[in-house]
């Protein structure tokens, strides 16, 4: 799709990965980015510069996905769609009703608004938790669905409500398989935070950050402004009814992430290892490293932010909002 002059919907823009979707559109020739958000995880400071662009603006009052009427109404003379609104991985582990409504239900009610107002394009977040722990690594798109949790579950959900969506409506759709998102804008303190601001939230109290297990697992990490470069590439492709990792294929351990995390806050501090809960044990993911060939080969995307720069990256803007 070119965008110039096109109009497009964010759902979920002023998110962490939404909000930088929103800043990599507004550096084409859009004419319109529209932001659709009900700030339960976004915040309005992520998009405080995208909204001095007089072509972004804000759907007044925010938005739900489960406010079916306004989503419609969001959604009328647009020309395109990115869907990132959902609850996050742990957050559907302890509320599994409301990521049923949240993720599966309001990702049905993104399709059939999409469908009502003959949206062209749709570009689905979906996630590397579809797959599971690893059978072999990489992990390419063929591997199979080994979900054991409810995050993975909605998401592997999403996937075949866009699939039967495309099949039934004939809704053009691309879908993003996502690998260990990190970087700015991601929430740095709640519960349900990821692993590397856990980690520095520990160093930066002087805590001795905790492994559990051995720190061998392994993962993929990828920065937040790849993932969103990867979003407009998947806009701009000619891809359809196909579903793609997004990450780069590099493999690092949790133990070599944390000693990389304390060689660049300068802290002497000792990792403090523990096991896992025997809960956590049942869904271990002790790998998940995503391919990145059929990314490269059909959007034209490849990473550019090694876990070096992008730890840096975040660290600075987490100093930066500190002071």
């Amino acid at each position: 799709m070119n965008l110039t002059g096109k109009k497009i919907l964010v759902i979920g823009g002023a998110g962490f990965i939404g909000s930088r979707v929103v800043a990599e559109l507004l550096e084409t020739d859009v004419d319109k980015v529209l932001i659709y958000d009900n700030f339960a995880r976004g915040k309005r400071e992520y998009i405080s510069e995208c909204l001095n662009d007089p072509r972004c603006t804000l759907y007044p009052n925010g938005g739900d996905v489960r406010e079916i009427d306004i989503l419609n109404e969001a959604m009328k003379g647009m020309d395109a769609v990115f869907h990132l609104a959902a609850m996050w991985l742990l957050h559907c582990k302890d509320f599994p009703r409301t990521a049923f409504d949240v993720n599966i239900q309001g990702t049905y009610n993104v399709l059939e608004a999409c469908v009502n107002n003959k949206i062209q394009k749709l570009v689905y977040s979906s996630s590397a938790s579809v797959y599971g722990d690893a059978v072999e690594v990489p992990m390419t798109e063929s591997h199979p669905f080994n979900n054991r949790n409810f995050y993975g579950a909605s998401k592997i959900s999403g996937e075949a409500m866009c699939r039967a969506t495309s099949d039934r409506y004939g809704l053009n759709y691309v879908g993003l398989r996502y690998m260990n998102v990190y970087g700015p804008h991601q929430d740095q303190t709640a519960a349900y935070t990821g692993v590397i601001p856990i980690m520095l939230n520990k160093i930066d109290l002087n805590e001795a950050p905790v492994i559990n297990g051995d720190g061998s697992q392994a993962y993929d990490f990828v920065s937040v402004g790849d993932v969103a470069r990867c979003n407009v590439l998947a806009l701009q492709s000619e891809a359809t009814d196909e579903f793609y990792n997004v990450g780069t294929g590099v493999q690092t351990s949790i133990k070599e992430l944390c000693d990389l995390i304390l060689e660049l806050r300068q802290s002497e501090l000792k990792v403090d290892y523990k096991p896992y809960a025997p809960e956590d044990a049942r869904q271990l993911v002790q790998n998940r490293i995503g391919c990145p060939v059929k990314a490269k080969q059909e959007l034209g995307f490849e990473y550019k932010d090694r876990l070096r720069e992008g730890l840096l990256e975040l660290i600075a803007w987490r100093e930066s909002n500190t002071n």
